[in-house]
C-alpha cells in the first residue's frame, strides 16, 4: 500500500470510527507500529488529526483561520448564540471569549440589552459599538492574532480587576477524554483566567467542536456549569459526556 493510500485509509478510519488506534492499524495492514506512528505525524502535520498517545483523534476546523473559520457551522453557532444571548440578565455583567462562536453571541443580543461585557476580542468589542446600553470592558494585552484576542502575563493579570456572573467560553475541541481544549498554551491560560473571574462558566459547544481534540487542556468538565449545543440527544459523544455528568443545555 502507497503512503497516500495509507494515508486515506487513516483519515476514513478516523472519519468512521472517531480515532484510530496505530497498534491495531498495525495489526490490520501488516504495518509496524512507527510505519502507522510516521504516517500519523504526516497527518498531524497537515492539520489532519490530532496525535495523541497510542494513535489519533479527529483534528478541530476551529483551530483554521478567523476569516475560515467565520464559515464554519454558521446555523449551529446561530442557534446556541441565541440560547446564550438568552441567559443573559439586564444590569448583569458577562465575560465573552474571543472567537466566531461569541462574536454569533453579540449579534443575538437585543437591542435593548443593558448590561456589562467584559472581552479580552477587540472583535467583540467594536462588534458591540452599536449598542448603545452595553458598557464595554476591554482587556489588554499581547495580541493573538490568530484569534484576535489578548492574551499573556499583561492580560492574564487584567482580568484580576474584574468580575461577572457568567462567562461564554469558547474552545476548538470537546472530547469526553481529553476534555476542553484549544491549540495555543497562552489563549488556554487566558480562557482559565477569564473563567475564574465568572460564578458560573457555559461551553459554547457547536457542531464541529464536538468529538474532536486540540494540543492544549482549557478546564476539566467539572469546572463549567454546562455546555450549550445542538447536537442530537442521540449523538455518542453527547450521550458519554452525559454519562459523565457534564450538564447539557440543549440549543433549539
Amino acid at each position: 500500500m502507497l503512503a497516500a493510500e495509507r494515508h486515506q485509509f487513516l483519515l476514513s478510519r478516523l472519519a468512521a470510527d472517531g480515532k484510530v488506534i496505530a497498534k491495531d492499524i498495525a495489526r490490520e495492514l501488516g504495518l509496524s507500529e512507527d510505519s502507522v506512528r510516521r504516517d500519523l505525524r504526516e497527518l498531524a502535520a497537515a492539520g489532519l488529526c490530532q496525535r495523541v498517545y497510542g494513535g489519533a483523534l479527529p483534528a478541530s476546523p476551529a483551530i483554521a483561520d478567523y476569516a475560515t473559520r467565520a464559515t464554519v457551522e454558521p446555523e449551529s453557532k446561530g442557534r446556541i448564540a441565541a440560547c446564550a444571548a438568552s441567559m443573559i440578565q439586564p444590569s448583569s455583567a458577562v465575560i465573552l471569549d474571543g472567537g466566531t462562536s461569541t462574536l454569533a453571541v453579540v449579534h443575538a443580543l437585543p437591542a435593548e440589552l443593558d448590561c456589562t461585557v467584559i472581552t479580552h476580542s477587540p472583535t467583540i468589542a467594536s462588534a458591540l459599538v452599536e449598542h448603545p446600553l452595553i458598557e464595554v470592558f476591554l482587556l489588554g494585552g499581547r495580541l493573538f492574532k490568530h484569534s484576535a484576542v489578548t492574551c499573556g502575563a499583561a492580560a492574564v493579570e487584567a482580568t484580576q480587576a474584574v468580575s461577572a456572573e457568567l462567562f461564554f467560553l469558547g474552545v476548538t475541541g470537546i472530547h469526553p477524554v481529553h476534555g476542553l481544549t484549544t491549540a495555543d498554551a497562552d489563549e488556554a491560560a487566558m480562557k482559565r483566567a477569564l473563567a475564574a473571574r465568572a460564578a458560573d462558566t457555559y461551553v459554547l459547544a457547536s457542531a464541529e467542536k464536538i468529538g474532536a481534540v486540540s494540543r492544549y487542556s482549557v478546564l476539566p468538565f467539572a469546572s463549567v456549569a454546562g455546555l450549550i449545543t445542538d447536537a442530537p440527544a442521540n449523538d455518542p459523544t453527547m450521550g458519554e459526556l452525559s454519562r459523565l455528568g457534564v450538564a447539557l443545555v440543549g440549543a433549539g
